[in-house]
């Protein structure tokens, strides 16, 4: 009888080793080697003719109509416009952070026939979520089913325009002999349907797991197997959402969607800078607002700084939703080119609602922030604060400058501080004053004295 041959494979990478391993050789990582059978069914490569006609480009037809709309416009947007017919997108986040809603609410949206297949729930319990989410599409249709094979069947019997699998992680095709879950199992299950996917063009929506690190399950490779992958991000226990692409081949990757859990589900935050100032203290220190633009809008964001005495020898330095290599170049700043004495406290900075910056417009706004925690001065809660610090104190003009300035005076903001560079050609109403600054020492002066 012959003896089952196995292997390992690093679930970050997808090194392969006869043995197991405790830290992957490749990627460093530890304790992500799992358990595979190796396949031992061989498979003869033939080439055939081809069975199509061949095209050339400026024959084929298609458009930016061709997209499928999900009347979620939050979610359309982070997907570049809608679903494109053809694409397989995975949907990763959290447990419990909303990934199985917004794919109902967004498949129960569209006017044509839908199949959502779970391996995780049974239809009573699909059925019952829908009432609460007050769902009622007569165009959806619920398969709660593992085997590949047999949902494949389905589809090819529905002809459907979407199809939504929740999750990837269930599913198995019976010609493997590993078990549901596994790499490869995960692997050729997402090969299979986006075969499928493009020969017959319907859009698939992969619901997948994530790992303790906050990375989708399963091989790396999965990521780059797909035509889009976006991130539902946000702690459970609070309400806020956001939705971020982090590859995608039908649109931007720098558009967000922002979303508000409510008992009826998700909805979407049309004016995401209104809700993220709402619950701002007027009058406290430390408390600045700057504005972040994703993808093509303008949101304002408040930024939080406190600045307290250290009791020990290395005083700390966190943040929260500000990049942390970038804070301690921006204390090491504000300490040689604007005298902030800042190397004995403690330094802590947090971006509110839950938002992630990651372009240097927010440097003078969490620059001024730590400063006025740590003199205790107020800065004017009407004023903007925009512009890129540099090494040696300067501030450095920033994109998009007309779009910043024009949400910060929809939102009834009096005044905005900006680099001098982009004063020229620039074009705002008489409602907004500006204020043009060359060097960090100056714009801390303006605004704490």
């Amino acid at each position: 009888m012959s003896k089952t041959r196995i292997k390992y494979i690093c679930s970050s990478c997808g090194y392969e080793t006869l043995r197991w391993l405790g830290k992957c050789p490749e990627c460093e990582n530890w304790n992500t080697f799992t358990e595979e059978i190796i396949e031992t069914s061989k498979r003869k490569h033939v080439i055939t003719k081809s069975k199509f006609e061949l095209n050339t480009i400026e024959t084929i037809s298609a458009n930016e109509e061709d997209r499928i709309r999900t009347g979620i416009n939050e979610f359309d947007r982070v997907l570049g416009g809608g679903l494109m017919p053809g694409s397989v997108i995975l949907l990763g986040g959290d447990p419990g952070i909303g990934k199985s809603t917004l794919a109902m609410q967004a498949a129960a949206n569209i006017n044509q026939k839908v199949l959502y297949a779970t391996g995780e729930e049974s239809e009573k319990q699909i059925k019952l979520r829908a009432s609460r989410l007050k769902l009622n599409s007569p165009e959806f249709y619920i398969q709660a089913e593992t085997n590949l094979s047999d949902i494949l069947g389905a589809i090819n019997q529905l002809s459907p325009a979407v199809v939504v699998i929740d999750s990837i992680q269930t599913m198995y095709r019976a010609e493997l002999d590993n078990s549901p879950g596994t790499i490869t199992q995960i692997r050729e299950c997402t090969a299979l349907l986006m075969e499928e996917a493009k020969k017959k063009h319907y859009s698939v929506i992969i619901i997948g797991h994530v790992t303790k690190e906050g990375m989708i399950a399963g091989p790396k490779l999965l990521e780059h197997m797909v035509d889009t992958v976006i991130q539902f991000e946000g702690e459970s226990n609070h309400s806020f959402r956001i939705l971020r692409a982090q590859k995608n081949r039908f649109g931007s990757t720098n558009e967000i969607g922002v979303f508000e859990m409510h008992e009826d589900g998700l909805r979407e935050v049309k004016n995401p800078s209104e809700l993220f100032l709402s619950e701002r203290e007027k009058q406290t220190p430390g408390s600045v607002v700057t504005s972040s633009i994703e993808g093509t809008r303008p949101i304002l964001l408040e930024v939080q700084a406190l600045v307290t005495p250290s009791n020990y020898g290395y005083p700390q330095r966190v943040s929260n939703g500000f990049d942390q290599r970038r804070l301690s170049i921006l204390l090491a700043v504000l300490e040689k080119r604007a005298n902030v004495r800042v190397s004995a406290t403690n330094v802590f900075v947090n971006i509110a609602g839950g938002i992630r910056i990651t372009e240097p417009a927010a440097d003078l706004a969490v620059c001024v922030a730590i400063a006025s925690s740590l003199s205790e001065k107020v800065v004017d809660n009407q004023a903007i604060i925009l512009g890129e610090v540099g090494l040696g104190g300067e501030i450095r003009s920033v994109g998009h400058i007309d779009k910043r300035i024009q949400e910060a005076e929809k939102l009834g903001f009096k005044s905005v501080i900006i680099p001098s560079g982009n004063e020229k050609g620039l074009k705002i109403s008489n409602k907004i004053r500006t204020h043009s600054i060359d060097n960090l020492k100056q714009a801390i002066d303006l605004l704490l004295t």
